[in-house]
């Protein structure tokens, strides 16, 4: 695809200026209102809490420290809570949405994350949003709704990798 000359995209504005107010986007003029309010709220929700399970709540507590290093990167570590301290090393339970890393239909290699992707290519998470997976026991994709995923959390992230959490000896939950 060729790119567009000045002369052709104020032709194509002007056009779309000529079209009725009709035909025309609707624009939103004002303040959004209450249910506009609550409709944006819904989407971005994290997955439920499986019973008995550890919530994204608590893991998002963890802040981070960040830095930028001499090649110019940011690096970052974690600051974990005591709450988060707590469950190194012990076996939890976390829902959130799978993000395949191998090209299978099963996976034994992926991340969870917290909210529903909005895109493939940009995940909108941060390092506390997400836990990668490695499961002994390999999960069907499953991209479209929440999964439950039982294993083992480590703490990492000291390393400055991003990767704040790493579940091991995963199943599905």
């Amino acid at each position: 695809m060729r790119p567009m000359k000045p002369a052709h995209i104020l032709l194509v504005a002007a056009g779309l200026a000529a079209l009725p107010a009709s035909a025309q986007a609707p624009r939103q003029t004002g303040p959004y209102t209450e249910q506009q309010k609550a409709d944006i709220k819904d989407v971005w929700k994290p997955a439920t809490t499986p019973k008995g399970g550890v919530s994204w709540q608590v893991l998002e507590s963890t802040k981070e420290t960040t830095r930028k290093a001499p090649d110019g990167y940011l690096r970052s570590k974690p600051v974990f809570p005591a709450s988060v301290q707590a469950l190194n090393g012990k076996k939890v339970r976390v829902a959130g949405f799978m993000m395949p890393l191998e090209n299978a239909s099963k996976q034994k290699h992926f991340v969870l994350m917290a909210y529903p992707p909005g895109c493939p290519f940009h995940t909108h998470a941060l390092p506390n949003q997400f836990i990668e997976v490695k499961a002994d026991q390999a999960f069907a994709v499953e991209i479209e709704q929440a999964i439950v995923v039982e294993g083992v959390l480590e703490l990492t992230g000291q390393d400055e990798s991003g990767i704040f959490y790493r579940m091991k000896a995963a199943r599905p939950g």
